[in-house]
């Protein structure tokens, strides 16, 4: 990758499933620093997109490279070491371990995970030291501090949340992919959530999400990417792709004409679409 080129950029990238192809995108881009906010309707393809960058499914077709390097087809463990890490719909915790550990687990290249360095702490217990200091640092950020000690399953749906953030910052990504970030979180830790988020490009993080909320894409997204039955359709401003009229037709079936009379500029950039699972 050049100074100026992008973090991540996929060409041709295709999945099918029977007979009905989920995901046809031409060309994506994600440039360092931003924050890029993916949407579309239900079924758009958006998680099924994610799963293919990431390793979690396998591509039919077409290539993808992180900052010049080729991982098409790479699983999902050599996509993380790589720095590409991401965060799920449904927040994923070990409920029986401590926040804390939790966000321990995500630190890379632990020497103690090492079978030989296992047998003799004395090369690994500085390291967990500063491991243990780095993730309490985290847990602080994310607001998390009073929790430090709780089992993760005892935590509320928007706590798990922020614990899925704090250990995904954990792995030192370079690129972080969030999906739906904001699904069941509940308003007092929304507000909460959406700052830590537009603060990971000052951390040299690059974040692309996907959401439903264009209340929540205008407020904190530098690009956005509209896709539709499995294809990209749209990519600007949220001003500008809110204004496309290919975006009202995927969203609401209805042309631009018979929109203006509603919203004269097209789509109300604070329209909330249908939340769910996509396909």
């Amino acid at each position: 990758m050049t100074a100026d080129g992008p973090l991540l950029s996929a060409r041709g990238v295709t999945r099918a499933f029977g007979g009905v192809t989920a995901v046809d995108v031409d060309e994506l881009e994600v440039r360092p620093g931003s924050i890029v906010a993916l949407i579309g309707p239900n079924g758009a393809g958006k998680t099924t997109f994610f799963n293919v960058l990431t390793g979690f499914e396998r591509g039919d077709g077409g290539e993808w490279r992180f900052e010049g390097h080729d991982l098409t087809g790479k699983p999902a463990y050599a996509v993380a070491r790589a720095g590409m890490v991401r965060t799920f719909q449904t927040a994923r915790v070990f409920p029986r371990l401590t926040v804390l550990e939790n966000v321990k687990l995500a630190a890379p290249d632990q020497r103690g995970e090492r079978m030989f360095s296992a047998l003799f702490p004395w090369r690994w217990r500085e390291q967990d030291r500063q491991i243990e200091e780095r993730a309490a640092e985290i847990i602080e950020w994310v607001g998390l501090g009073p929790k430090r000690t709780d089992y993760a399953g005892t935590l509320s749906g928007g706590q798990r949340k922020l614990l899925e953030l704090a250990r995904a910052v954990m792995a030192s990504p370079r690129l972080l992919m969030l999906d739906e970030p904001m699904a069941g979180v509940n308003p007092a830790l929304r507000q909460a959530l959406l700052e830590k988020i537009t603060e990971l490009p000052g951390e040299g993080i690059t974040v692309l999400f996907v959401e439903h909320d264009m209340d929540v894409v205008s407020s904190i997204a530098d690009v956005v990417v509209c896709m539709a039955e499995g294809r990209i359709i749209a990519v600007g401003t949220p001003a500008e792709v809110a204004a496309e009229e290919a975006v009202v037709e995927a969203y609401l079936g209805r042309s631009h004409e018979d929109l203006r009379s509603i919203h004269p500029g097209g789509l109300d950039p604070t329209h909330e679409f249908v939340d769910g699972e996509d396909g």
